[in-house]
């Protein structure tokens, strides 16, 4: 009987210490998944666990005012190019997380200027960093930059592929990207400056991406556009999914 207790007891202290555990690792979670958060225009934070990166962090100026660029942490930012509304708040950011800005060299060498840790580099190149690897394309767009091309981005982030096309036209060699195997191409569909619902739509096809998220639209007049109509267009003509992610919404990659 005495052995029956003692057993009995320690079977008790092994339940309650399993179950502490098990609370505490519900109360602390650390998200595993890849997640995609859109701010407005072109900003947008790939998460993974503590892992965060964000592209063209324009928020302070944002009319969307969909985050604050205080309370924004992250160890890598992706500057497309030097135009404001993509470079935004870059700088203060940077300095104060201590973030890694990637970027294409002339842009780099005016941020490390500026005091910000950078990784610089040009079309055609690819970067291994701890979460995967970046790899710069082209974007027919004025640089902002004297010396520097406007860049889009191939982004491996713990397996999932993103293609985040920056300001651009629809250019042919579109194609080329396709061979990445992109699970979400990001794509500019305000027109103007950018290409606008048709060409975004015909960039699909060349890109061939299992999925689709519209950006650069509706923070000023000159960019209004309907992403609900690019959406339908896409889904008609391909059967391929078209996430359209409200200000400050999260999507699950």
């Amino acid at each position: 009987m005495k052995t029956f207790l003692v057993y009995a007891t320690f079977l008790m202290l092994m339940l309650s210490n399993s179950l502490v555990a098990a609370a505490s690792v519900s109360d602390n979670p650390v998200d595993e998944r890849v997640t995609l958060t859109f701010y407005g225009q072109s900003a947008f934070m790939l998460s993974h666990g503590n892992t965060k990166l964000i592209f063209d962090p324009y928020l302070s100026k944002n009319p969307w005012k969909a985050a604050n660029a205080d309370e924004i942490e992250c160890q890598y930012i992706l500057v497309s190019h030097g135009h404001q509304d993509h470079i935004g708040d870059t700088v203060p950011i940077a300095k104060r997380t201590g973030a890694k800005v990637i970027t294409f060299t002339a842009l780099a060498g005016l941020l490390k200027e500026q005091g910000c840790d950078v990784a610089p580099m040009d079309i055609g190149g690819q970067r291994a960093f701890d979460f995967g690897y970046v790899k710069l394309t082209p974007a027919v767009h004025g640089s902002g930059v004297s010396g520097g091309l406007a860049a889009g981005f191939i982004v491996n982030f713990y397996g999932k592929t993103i293609y985040f096309a920056g300001d651009t036209a629809l250019f042919g060699d579109m194609a080329f990207i396709a061979k990445a195997t992109v699970d979400y191409a990001l794509l500019p569909i305000g027109d103007n400056y950018t290409m606008g619902i048709a060409d975004a739509v015909d960039a699909v096809e060349l890109i061939k991406p299992k999925a689709v998220i519209p950006m650069h639209y509706n923070t000023n007049p000159l960019i209004k556009a309907s992403p609900e109509e690019f959406k339908k267009a896409v889904e008609k003509r391909y059967r391929i999914p078209v996430h359209v992610i409200q200000p400050g919404g999260t999507l699950v990659l």
